[in-house]
């Protein structure tokens, strides 16, 4: 679990480290890292919930008329950024929940809706939902204006000893970066496509792990940009080329027992997880608007690339939605594959979680697992084992997320609107667009 701090030990911290100013960090509704600084001075105002800040111009917030909102700091989250301001002073960081002025937790505010399923789960008799993210990005040149390009600083494979390139000098300051602030970083590798990166960190409770991708998200880029160049987590940004993922590495505890253990039956996996994962299979069609919430992320879930693009599971197969990897008790796990880094991560365990919830309250058992590669049987095959695709747009995916109450039911409505309306226009926006292979394939008509 992650470290406790009390408001001393963050006086203390503050003095210690020539701390001068406070950045409070809260996600909004695209999964869009936000923050408020203070300086030093307002420590206290901070350690007692008192900094506000306008919330109508923030995307799924509030209205203008009721716009006031105050931060509460996650103390948990203390952190002592390793680089300075202009003046060379330290920088503190605190992620925080959104509140209303009543000191009412902001219902809208993702951080605190996965909170409110997490109370779910225990009132279920368990004690945590613990989750490992596996998230990819991809490495980009600058050009001399200091802007992206989709030029690679490096042309590796998957696992490819790079020991001298840009790319392995700057993975490797990230790792040190990332321990230096309290990450416990257990692997770190060169993926299969050109300039693309893994950074995996221990796993933790749900709501420690999608702070903790937000803050390794921020540092990922920050440290790109020291090695001068430019860091992304967009599922697709080189056409023809491995996309990035964010594998979901799921488990349920109750106390200290894994949940989803039970060494007598198949794969070692116990009926509260087959319920569990009945129930991402059931609503998976949803979830992936929430797992894969941009255009550019059906780019990905395409045969090919190892992105699953079926709604399925298996064992030692890689092509399904659903992975059960080999592992001891405690590492028991439900490998989810499909969704991708530019999820809101609140937004997604929220979803994830209470479909599981919902497959446990409903005891069935998941479909049979499929050991075979799916890319290579026919549709027909695939349809007498009642194996279903994965939305293949944004459009789609959100016509199953508008069909699915329980999904919707997982954001709460304030989310769901915000969400709807949110990807809505992100569609609308997209088919108004004429891109260059259109115009390169019809001009001549």
């Amino acid at each position: 679990m992650t470290e406790k701090f009390s408001a001393d030990d963050i006086r203390k911290s503050v003095v210690d480290n020539d701390i001068r100013f406070l950045r409070l960090a809260f996600t909004d509704i695209n999964g869009t890292l936000k923050a408020v600084e203070v300086p030093n001075s307002q420590l206290e105002k901070v350690l007692s919930n008192d900094i506000r800040f306008d919330g109508s111009s923030i995307d799924g917030f509030v209205r203008l008329e009721e716009s006031d909102m105050v931060l509460y700091p996650d103390f948990s989250t203390w952190s002592v950024l390793p680089w300075t301001d202009s003046q060379g002073g330290k920088i503190g960081s605190l992620i925080c929940s959104v509140h209303m002025t009543d000191g009412q937790a902001f219902d809208g505010d993702p951080r605190n809706n996965l909170k409110r399923v997490i109370k779910q789960m225990k009132e279920m008799g368990f004690s945590a939902f613990d989750i490992g993210f596996e998230a990819e990005f991809h490495l980009l040149k600058l050009d001399e204006d200091g802007n992206w390009t989709t030029e690679v600083p490096d042309h590796a494979s998957y696992f490819d000893l790079t020991s001298n390139d840009e790319s392995a000098s700057c993975r490797r300051d990230i790792v040190e970066t990332l321990e230096s602030i309290g990450f416990e970083v257990e692997a770190a590798h060169h993926e299969v496509g050109d300039g693309q990166q893994e950074i995996d960190f221990k796993f933790d409770d749900a709501l420690t792990t999608a702070d903790r991708v937000q803050m390794f998200k921020m540092i990922v880029r920050e440290i790109a940009k020291k090695h001068g160049l430019y860091a992304t987590f967009m599922a697709k940004p080189l056409q023809g080329q491995a996309g990035n993922g964010m594998h979901t590495n799921m488990s349920l505890f109750r106390g200290f027992k894994n949940a989803f253990y039970d060494q007598s039956n198949q794969y070692h996996l116990s009926d509260t997880a087959l319920y569990f994962l009945n129930g991402i299979l059931e609503h998976a069609r949803a979830i992936t608007a929430v797992g894969n919430p941009t255009v550019n992320s059906y780019k990905r879930l395409i045969p090919g690339f190892e992105a699953p693009v079926y709604i399925s599971w298996a064992s030692k197969n890689r092509s399904p939605m659903v992975r059960v990897p080999s592992a001891e008790e405690v590492n028991t796990r439900l490998e989810m594959r499909s969704a991708d880094p530019t999820a809101n991560p609140y937004l997604l365990l929220a979803a994830c979680l209470t479909a599981g919830l919902a497959g446990i309250k409903e005891e069935k058992m998941p479909m049979d697992p499929i050991d075979c590669n799916l890319f290579e049987m026919s549709e027909e095959e695939r349809n007498k084992l009642g194996i279903k695709p994965l939305p293949s747009t944004l459009h789609n995916a959100l016509k199953a997320f508008k069909k699915d109450q329980l999904i919707q039911d997982s954001l709460g409505e304030h989310l769901t609107q915000s969400f709807i309306s949110s990807k809505e226009l992100e569609w609308s926006q997209y088919t108004q667009t004429v891109s260059a292979w259109e115009r390169n394939r019809y001009m001549g008509y």
